[in-house]
Formats: C-alpha cells, structure tokens, sequence
C-alpha cells in the first residue's frame, strides 16, 4: 500500500494530454504557469537553486523531465545514473514543483509547443533565440527567460569526481 505522502509525489508525475488540461485551468485561474527541462541526473544543489529561481518566475512550475532513451542519446550510453522514475520522484519531491512530464525526444519542442506555457526558462548558457520552443512560447504572448548556473556544478563534473578524475 502506498502512502499519502507517496500518492502526492505520484500525483506530480503526468502525461503531456493530462497535464495541457492542468495547465489549461491553471491559466484560467490566472495562474503564470513556468517551464523549464533537463536531465537532472544526480540533483545537486545547482539545480535545486536553478529551479527554486525558475519557480519565483511564476505561479506553478512543470519540468519537462528527459526520459532514460533521450539521455542516452544525448549523454552516451553511462548516462542517466538514475532511472527517469527515480530522477521524477525525487523531482516530485520538491516542494516548489508541481508537475513533471517525461519527454522522449532529444528536445522538448513537441512538449512546449503543446503545453504552451507563460514563461519558459533555460539556463544563462543559452542565448534566448536559441532556446528550443522559445519561438512558440513568444508567438503565444509568453516569455523566455535564463538564469544563471551555481558555478562548479554539474552532474557530469561529479560523476568525473566520483570515478576519481576532475574536468
């Protein structure tokens, strides 16, 4: 059996057709709905500030959440560390995210471009043109915004730490 607090993460965890209408309402409750997606391999203290930011931009936060498939493509074939149920309930488990959506594409266009949220977020390392669905998001009178990393963290550079090399 599970328990309350289990369900509630599980409740977090949704569909692209499921959560368009979550957003749908959302929005019509005047709600700023924020976007953004990653990996979130190894959750470290930079993506929790990275995404506590994301969250202050709006009223609700959704991570677009690559799925196991789309990591190893784009990571190689060591990556994800964790498993995509594992990487979203400890995603869930943030106090400040309300929804996550498991995407199997290299990028989340098809998702962004179907959910269109208010403000879609990416981090500073990306010029605002570049930023996959930002087009779409702009054209649907939203906003694309960046944010800057934590420096000296990444999943990458410790999992490099762990196997006793440094970047």
């Amino acid at each position: 059996m599970r328990s309350d607090i289990e369900k509630t993460l599980l409740n977090k965890i949704t569909d692209i057709s499921s959560l368009k209408e979550t957003i749908t309402a959302w929005q019509k409750n005047n709600n700023k709905v924020v976007f953004t997606n990653g990996v979130f391999d190894l959750l470290h203290i930079g993506h929790i500030t990275y995404l506590a930011k994301a969250a202050e931009l709006g009223d609700k936060l959704i991570i677009g959440l690559n799925a196991d498939s789309s990591v190893k493509r784009i990571k190689g074939e060591s990556r994800p560390v964790n498993d995509q149920n594992s990487r979203a309930m400890l995603l869930a488990a943030l106090f400040f995210v309300d929804a996550i959506v498991v995407f199997e594409e290299d990028t989340p266009l098809n998702l962004i471009s179907t959910l269109l949220p208010d403000i879609l977020v990416k981090g500073a390392d990306y010029a605002i043109e570049n930023i996959v669905g930002g087009k779409e998001v702009i054209a649907n009178g939203g906003e694309v915004k960046t944010i800057n990393f934590v420096e000296g963290y990444s999943s990458t550079s410790i999992i490099q730490r762990i196997k006793g090399k440094t970047i």
